[in-house]
């Protein structure tokens, strides 16, 4: 028999978030995740992806992950410390190292991981941690795991971190003093501001981390946010993830090779869980080897997104301030960007609606994101829909 007290609590939370919009409906995919996708046996144009340059069904990628699988096994067979280490973990790190401008990286099996894991490893109950408002939920909950004290500073704005960080300085009551933030803001996809964030950091002798999760693959030619801003010597985490950008799984925090060397022993993911697969490692090391011969990818997905932002923006849609090709359709209301979302699901393009408590309350949208694979074609349908639904919603 199970828990009465159990059951009562799901249904009737269950029933709530039903009933105020903020009930997520999976729909699986039936096939691969590309420019467009098969869900209940129709063809949509997808703009829910996060696979910004298409790579996830790249087939170089694909030949390298099927080598792998027959050189090295489908498992890793072990964590990272005792014998899951493979000479393809290491060409992945010496790799993304190069990549990213730093002394060193170390892989994880996911970007949430990374998070969970450096910061935990770094900061302490005698610390403090500087986080945005609007940093992501892995974050979060990084800095919670690290008991720090987390003093949130209004998205942004550099006066109030400045104030925070010489508050937090001159009360003497913590060791260590980090500044987190997003590179790219994965909901709104505005920019960090780096510079002033770095210098802010240097005045109050802050420990720097950025979460590049939305940056690597898009900024900075490829090489991401810190790299965009050319501080790749002044930011102590650059952290990102192998599964948007470089369209596979997994995530790595690049940096000196002593925080490397710390992490190694002390990052829990690291230490206690197996590490990502032979195929998927050898796919990431492919994906970052292309991303550092050509730009072409990122060029193309920049032009997609421009072209997408101006024909929504011109039919009069609430884009928010969105400086990359990340693009919100801000809605408000949660039942009426469910029901957004929906009618664009019908019409034939695949735009989840994303509320509360991914967004603040009454900031619900449709976040769309063109990628590297996107025709003008399929571009051009999708803003033709959304005029059509926009139009019938009274949206626009």
């Amino acid at each position: 028999m199970t828990s009465k007290a159990l059951n009562s609590f799901l249904n009737d939370n269950i029933a709530d978030l039903k009933e105020r919009g903020l009930y997520n409906e999976i729909d699986p995919v039936q096939g691969p995740n590309g420019p467009e996708i098969k869900i209940g046996g129709r063809t949509l144009i997808n703009l829910s992806s996060n696979n910004y340059l298409g790579l996830a069904t790249d087939d170089r990628l694909k030949q390298v992950a099927k080598q792998a699988v027959d050189s090295h096994g489908v498992g890793a067979g072990a964590v990272r410390t005792i014998n899951g280490t493979l000479d393809l973990h290491l060409e992945l790190e010496k790799k993304l190292a190069a990549f990213k401008g730093t002394e060193a990286v170390i892989s994880y099996q996911s970007g949430f991981n990374c998070n969970m894991a450096a910061i935990s490893a770094v900061m302490d109950k005698h610390d403090a941690i500087l986080s945005d408002e609007l940093n992501h939920a892995s974050i979060i909950d990084g800095c919670r795991l690290s008991r720090a004290k987390i003093i949130r500073f209004n998205h942004s704005d550099m006066n109030d971190l400045r104030k925070k960080a010489k508050e937090a300085v001159e009360s003497g009551q913590y060791n260590k003093i980090m500044v987190i933030t997003d590179g790219v803001f994965s909901m709104d996809g505005d920019i960090a501001k780096l510079p002033e964030i770095v210098d802010i950091a240097e005045e109050f002798d802050l420990i720097t981390y950025v979460d590049d999760a939305h940056g690597s693959g898009v900024l900075g030619k490829g090489a991401g946010t810190v790299k965009h801003f050319g501080l790749q010597d002044k930011v102590d985490f650059q952290m990102g993830t192998l599964s948007k950008a470089i369209g596979v799984i997994g995530g790595y925090v690049a940096g000196k090779a002593n925080l490397i060397d710390w992490l190694k022993v002390r990052s829990r993911p690291f230490l206690f869980s197996t590490a990502v697969s032979p195929a998927d490692a050898a796919a990431s090391t492919k994906a970052v080897e292309i991303l550092m011969e050509s730009t072409e990818l990122n060029e193309k997905l920049w032009e997609n997104g421009n072209y997408l932002k101006a024909g929504l923006k011109q039919l009069g849609f609430d884009i928010g301030n969105s400086e990359t090709p990340i693009t919100p359709c801000i809605i408000g209301d949660e039942n009426a960007t469910q029901t957004f979302s929906r009618r664009l699901n019908e019409e034939g393009v695949y735009a989840k609606s994303i509320v509360f408590p991914t967004v603040p309350r009454g900031t619900g949208r449709v976040r769309n994101m063109p990628t590297a694979a996107h025709t003008k074609e399929m571009l051009d349908k999708a803003i033709a829909i959304y005029e059509k639904v926009g139009k019938e919603l009274g949206v626009i």
